[in-house]
């Protein structure tokens, strides 16, 4: 008698989280007790943001389905409609496939409309990286909507294993993993600076900056004038090389694009702008940087498992555990200068020897592999609420 495979649909919408998703999908497609139908939709799709479904397929993976949901529009009411047409593609994506289980990572739109999706058709969830804070961004709502709409919880610390338990989730199905980002950084062979050197076609030999600059949803300032800002602090490092990535497809990171190629054009051969560098050539050069700088949750995770110091820069991701290597700056050009030249100081880095980071990983894909094999299906979307007992969780 055979035993029929578990389908395990794993849904990603942009470059961060399949390439966080990586070492999953190959544990998933390895095993004989499972079956990969792998969902690409939001950014992955885009010509602006790289086509970047097309490294998903030049790493081996067969792509089931691709779900168009992204609209050219980067106004709050484009992320809007986006996510509606989101719902509704993956909706019908999931009525071809009919998943036994659905795997998210993280907080973006995507990821909510592929939730909302499966919930109404009765598709257990999976959700990885719940639990976390990140009181700038909207994003913290979506995190929290999706741990709601989720029967497993894969944490990335024990402060957020606690936290999704506080938000009413069982005990029994919150697995603290460490981060899949953490993982990536031990099992990628990264590239030497000089194969950095040779892919970006750039001189390294002068200190490095990894920028990464997302707008920040929850505050009053326009995202375009806080770009401004940072980029008015750079160029207070004029003998720096700026290496920049393309902000999300969240509302208003058209604008904050735009920038980035103005700024290039000013500064010539002294600033790189990417719209998708991939996993292994990013984390390759922020191991080569002198500093990491922006808001991204790069430089609170990846960047101190590398050690390298981070200028984080206003509140986007507030609340999130945060290692002695991060310098936390207001989003003001004076406070900018200050951490990243706090960054650059020798006495700076060598106080990070020996620096233990906050997030977990390393074993991160089989651990939850293992739990989507095994974990018994029937009774998986019976989630009666768990009522914490007083004082277990702080």
């Amino acid at each position: 008698m055979t035993t029929s495979r578990r389908k395990i649909c794993v849904v990603t919408g942009a470059r961060a989280d399949y390439g966080l998703l990586y070492w999953l999908l190959q544990e998933i497609e390895a095993d004989d007790a499972l079956t990969l139908q792998l969902v690409a939709t939001g950014m992955h799709l885009s010509p602006e943001f790289g086509s970047t479904w097309k490294q998903i397929e030049a790493d081996g993976f067969h792509i089931s389905e691709k779900v168009e949901m992204l609209l050219s529009g980067d106004s709050p009411q484009a992320i809007s409609k986006s996510v509606g047409l989101g719902v509704i593609g993956l909706a019908d994506a999931y009525a071809r496939l009919q998943p036994d289980l659905l795997v998210l990572l993280g907080d973006r739109f995507e990821a909510l409309a592929a939730a909302q999706a499966a919930m109404l058709a009765r598709i257990p969830i999976a959700h990885i990286h719940g639990g976390e804070l990140t009181e700038g961004a909207v994003d913290e709502s979506i995190r929290h909507a999706i741990t709601k709409m989720s029967q497993l919880h894969f944490v990335a610390a024990e402060a957020y294993r606690r936290r999704v338990i506080q938000l009413g989730e069982n005990p029994q199905r919150v697995f603290n993993v460490g981060a899949p980002g953490v993982e990536n950084i031990l099992r990628l062979p990264l590239l030497s600076k000089d194969e950095v050197a040779t892919r970006l076609k750039v001189d390294m030999e002068r200190p490095v900056l990894l920028i990464t600059y997302h707008p920040e949803t929850l505050s009053e300032t326009a995202p375009v004038e806080s770009m401004r800002t940072l980029l008015s602090a750079l160029d207070e490092y004029p003998d720096t090389l700026k290496i920049f990535t393309y902000p999300n497809a969240d509302a208003y990171g058209r604008e904050l694009i735009d920038c980035l190629h103005r700024y290039q054009e000013r500064h010539g051969d002294s600033v790189v702008v990417s719209s998708s560098l991939g996993q292994l050539l990013y984390l390759s050069v922020m191991r080569c940087a002198d500093a990491v700088v922006g808001n991204s949750s790069s430089g609170l995770i990846e960047a101190p498992a590398l050690g390298r110091p981070t200028v984080n820069i206003g509140g986007r991701q507030g609340g999130r555990l945060q290692a002695a290597s991060v310098i936390q700056c207001e989003e003001e050009r004076a406070s900018i200068v200050q951490g990243i030249a706090r960054a650059l100081e020798p006495e700076f880095l060598a106080s990070l020897n020996g620096m233990t980071p906050p997030y977990g990983g390393g074993d991160t894909a089989r651990q939850i592999a293992e739990v989507l094999k095994q974990v018994p299906l029937k009774s998986l979307l019976l989630k009666p609420f768990y009522d914490l007992p007083q004082g277990d969780v702080e």
